[in-house]
């Protein structure tokens, strides 16, 4: 049996305490009303004159209203507010969005490794078996990450923050200034009762597979026969069904309807390559700490390897899918599709081909070398990157629809995933502490302790 080690409890802890506190302090730095992002643009204009410029603006302003205002004048303050009114939004977004980044990237870390584990049932693969308790303490997180992700998405619908503009209240009212054509043509299928209704269908579905997949699993250890494995067999084949629809459906909900505006029909897929890969890159990570600690004597380089390989063909598999999405979009320069790569392009330049640095260059040079994935510092290596990288991939997916130009990894951002980090790690090895790390009475668990490749 593993036991969590008070040191890494510990440390997890702290994780937490500080991501709290960073992202409480997010909170409360976040501008309250235009006057606030007044201060800060003509701070970021002018240095240290900003709050002289302001006072100056609002003498200006008095006098102004002494004299005859013009049409154009009033059209032009009007304007200026508006405008005030949407960086207001943006920067009360910030917190909120690096929230939500951190939030849906630990929670689909955990929903990748149980797609992993679901094609290993299915596949009846023979390599695996030992790592299945490694996959199941990792997929603990998901009933943890799924209540919290519920309760933003709520929030959302509930106007505490501005995350996604087609919830807006008056944007589907024709009679309002606020109108959008195109959103109101979609509001059949983004509105919130049926959106959050999605998303209580899709979380309880995947976490009812994680408990009666790992009940089974459990089961079988005790069992005379393979009744429990036959069992699991089947949901997991009916599950990756369920998952294949769920997945694609998420993606857009969650991700794409940040920006209603535009859509790719590559984008589930997309999603899917990102946070699979990630999960398989977890399931390394914990494999190499646990051998470290003296724990899983049965697991091989052979296995580590096997697990590399994965790292290595999913992370060409994302590659080959931004490509393609890319690469159509922009040729064909369609302006209501290509207006989401030039947003990213310019205001988003360094985390955007980061991203493609992190996730292709670094895997395909370190990973393609067969020796190097059996060495232990090197799988952790490339898995910090890769980890990184796709939380960049997340955050390039979010944050230019949320926040726009007013992007910066800071406290807020830094902090949410601290705390994220320290709950996953605490959830998972407590977890690990449950049950045996070995699946005893699988029916190809002879084959995975003898697995040489």
């Amino acid at each position: 049996m593993y036991t969590f080690s008070s040191k890494l409890k510990t440390f997890s802890i702290i994780l937490m305490a500080v991501g709290i506190l960073g992202i409480a302090y997010g909170f409360l730095n976040a501008p309250k009303d235009i006057h606030e992002v007044e201060n800060i643009l003509a701070a970021e204009s002018h240095g240290g004159h900003g709050e002289a410029h302001h006072e100056e603006a609002k003498a200006e302003g008095a006098h102004a209203k002494a004299e005859h205002v013009s049409a154009a004048e009033v059209k032009e303050a009007a304007e200026h507010e508006e405008h005030l009114t949407h960086v207001l939004h943006q920067l009360q977004n910030k917190p909120w969005a690096a929230l939500y980044v951190a939030c849906i990237f630990f929670m689909l870390i955990a929903m990748g490794t149980l797609a992993f584990y679901a094609i290993q049932q299915v596949a009846q693969a023979g390599w695996s078996p030992v790592l299945f308790r490694v996959m199941q303490g990792i997929t603990a997180y998901l009933p943890v990450g799924s209540v919290i992700f519920f309760v933003i998405l709520v929030l959302c619908g509930l106007h505490f923050n501005h995350i996604f503009v087609w919830l807006g209240e008056h944007v589907t009212d024709p009679k309002h200034a606020d109108y959008d054509e195109i959103i109101a043509g979609k509001s059949g299928y983004l509105n919130f009762g049926f959106w959050i209704a999605r998303a209580a269908v899709f979380l309880i579905g995947w976490n009812l597979y994680r408990h009666y997949s790992r009940k089974n699993c459990l089961e079988q250890d005790e069992a005379n026969d393979n009744a429990s494995y036959k069992k699991n067999f089947k949901l997991s084949a009916g599950f990756l069904v369920f998952f294949i629809v769920s997945e694609s459906i998420m993606s857009w909900d969650w991700i794409m309807s940040i920006d209603p505006h535009w859509f790719s029909t590559l984008f589930g897929w997309y999603v899917f390559a990102s946070f699979f890969v990630s999960g398989i890159t977890m399931i390394a990570m914990v494999t190499v700490y646990l051998k470290s600690r003296g724990y899983l004597e049965f697991v091989s380089t052979s296995h580590i390897h096997d697990l590399a390989k994965f790292m290595f063909g999913i992370s060409i598999f994302w590659t080959y899918l931004w490509f393609s999405q890319f690469m159509l979009i922009w040729y064909a320069d369609i302006p209501e599709e290509v207006t989401y790569f030039v947003t990213r392009i310019n205001l988003y330049n360094l985390p955007f081909f980061g991203a493609v640095v992190m996730n292709f260059v670094f895997p395909i040079l370190i990973l393609i070398n067969t020796d190097f994935k059996r060495i232990t510092w090197v799988i952790v290596m490339a898995g910090i990157v890769i980890l990184a990288g796709h939380y960049i991939d997340f955050f390039n997916m979010i944050m230019p629809g949320t926040v726009g130009d007013q992007w910066f990894i800071g406290i807020p951002e830094i902090s949410s995933v601290l705390f994220f980090l320290g709950l996953f790690i605490f959830t998972v090895f407590t977890a690990l502490t449950k049950t045996p790390l070995l699946a005893k009475r699988n029916p190809y668990i002879e084959e995975s302790k003898h697995f040489h490749y």
